[in-house]
């Protein structure tokens, strides 16, 4: 299975709305498989389908812990519902190189989607999995962590981030 390129900020295939999958054939599992791969050679913990330049609604998740028990999970047409409480905590991405910063997520969601055969799916997700959730798929709507920070971070993030881009050429 090939490690698919990741796709960095600011490419604007990230601001873009993913469509809605509507073939679960073997192109999908093999979109999936290769997703899977490419989210673990970059050590995530998750990735959408927009990162790695495709714009259909599917990401891969996984938040085992521990190399033994790695098993990605993949989610087509996610949609949150349900949201309860509140947790701020920190946040990266594969996209956004280089920067982190604490966000504010639901601690616990409803999640609704389907699997790669198109069975429906149903699930509560709490803690870690829910915010891991919620980040992938604010992707599919072409949303990044860092449009939840606020605008003297994010501009302090822009600036670094044309450093690093100037100093790699």
């Amino acid at each position: 299975m090939p490690i698919l390129d990741i796709v960095t900020f600011p490419d604007p295939i990230l601001r873009r709305k993913a469509a809605r999958v509507t073939k679960f054939d073997d192109d999908l599992k093999r979109l999936a498989a290769d997703m899977g791969e490419t989210m673990y050679a970059a050590s995530g913990i998750g990735l959408a389908a927009n990162q790695v330049g495709v714009l259909q609604q599917i990401i891969v998740v996984d938040v085992s812990t521990g190399e033994g028990n790695r098993q990605f999970t993949t989610f087509v047409n996610p949609v949150l519902s349900d949201g309860e409480g509140s947790e701020v905590d920190e946040e990266g991405c594969l996209s956004v190189i280089e920067y982190t910063s604490t966000v504010t997520r639901f601690r616990k969601v409803k999640l609704t989607a389907r699997n790669l055969d198109g069975k429906k799916i149903e699930l509560i997700a709490e803690d870690r999995f829910a915010r891991v959730l919620q980040h992938e798929i604010d992707h599919l709507h072409g949303k990044l962590f860092i449009d939840r920070i606020s605008a003297l971070k994010r501009g302090l993030y822009k600036k670094k981030l044309k450093k690093i881009l100037r100093d790699r050429t």
